[in-house]
């Protein structure tokens, strides 16, 4: 078998007493598309949290692409290939829109801290730049204030930041939030458009994006994964109706 890109074995976070992860063990495949989904409060956000290690582990591990990330820093771990967006839209909203993902580029292409070097000479960093533009649909929008695009290009833009590092495993906390019909439906093209070949994990609330994108899915509920398995069998899982798919999918109709 290879080598999963992301495992979690007997992952779990306590807060004081309350203990939030209750021992998750979950292998994602290479090139695999992974919906994490549950009621609020299950965890999930705080899942992304230990992945990314801006939350400690209580206990368990997490391995990417086989390598212990135990002890690294959340700098440390996107350096080594993860790269994760936020539930809230985190960009840099005084910055044109060029300048938010010419920095995401910078330490890729091998830019470090340095007085001497200026970025706006280097043809290297703006072909980038403007490539993930393009390939995000927001090249025409370059040198616009990132603060003044629309919510869905905001969170495009973010998505942009994203993989602009060259990640090949890719973290997304709910990223069709709050959007319209046709806002969900552009970031989700999008999604699978920038996600090609690469790992992408993602929690969505949305039961439409989750379908329409996912290979497999996994349910947690109060800290604990009760169901993983492939669309159509998660959502037929008599336990998966009972704690949660079955609300979600009756408030969305």
């Amino acid at each position: 078998m290879s080598t999963p890109a992301l495992e979690l074995t007997g992952l779990k976070k306590s807060f004081g007493k309350a203990e939030i992860i209750r021992g998750i063990d979950l292998s994602i495949g290479t090139a695999e598309r992974h919906a994490i989904i549950g009621p609020n409060g299950a965890g999930k956000s705080t899942l992304f949290n230990l992945i990314t290690a801006r939350f400690p582990a209580t206990e368990g591990t997490v391995k990417l692409h086989g390598e212990d990330l135990a002890g690294l820093q959340p700098f440390q771990i996107n350096r080594k290939g993860l790269s994760r967006s936020f539930q809230i839209t985190n960009i840099f909203p005084a910055m044109t829109v060029f300048e938010n993902v010419r920095c995401a580029l910078l330490w890729s292409q091998g830019y470090k801290y340095s007085f001497w070097n200026l970025v706006n000479r280097s043809r290297q960093l703006t072909e980038g730049a403007d490539a993930i533009l393009d390939q995000i649909n927001l090249l025409e929008r370059r040198n616009l204030p990132a603060g003044t695009l629309s919510y869905a290009e905001q969170r495009a833009l973010e998505i942009g930041i994203t993989i602009a590092g060259g990640a090949d495993v890719i973290m997304l906390d709910e990223p069709t939030a709050g959007m319209s019909h046709s806002e969900t439906d552009y970031i989700t093209d999008l999604i699978l458009k920038v996600t090609e070949g690469k790992t992408l994990v993602m929690v969505e609330h949305d039961m439409g994006v989750v379908f329409g994108l996912a290979d497999r899915i996994s349910v947690l509920v109060y800290g604990e994964i009760i169901a993983t398995g492939k669309p159509e069998d998660v959502r037929g899982d008599p336990k998966v109706q009972e704690a949660y798919l079955g609300a979600a999918l009756e408030a969305e109709h």
